[in-house]
């Protein structure tokens, strides 16, 4: 349930990105000096960095981890590389 909820925040976002109800406003100001659509790509900017904490905090997939610290812990060379 967790995912699908993580998927449609990241849907959401996409189409929220495509911000062109402010692409030739430069008013109203916000704060008195920030254009509307800087404000905007702002906030949306935080947005996505909440989403992406909220990914790797939640989706990450951990047992991906488990597996190079096990390889790492046997002493055994990452895949892929070779030893000099």
């Amino acid at each position: 349930m967790r995912n699908w909820l993580l998927a449609a925040a990241v849907a959401a976002l996409y189409l929220l990105h495509q911000d062109v109800w402010f692409w030739d406003a430069a008013r109203p100001l916000v704060f008195g000096f920030l254009p509307i659509g800087l404000f905007y790509h702002g906030v949306y900017s935080l947005a996505v960095a909440g989403l992406m904490w909220a990914l790797v905090r939640y989706a990450w997939p951990a047992h991906l981890e488990a597996e190079a610290e096990t390889d790492d812990a046997a002493g055994g060379a990452p895949t892929g590389e070779g030893r000099a």
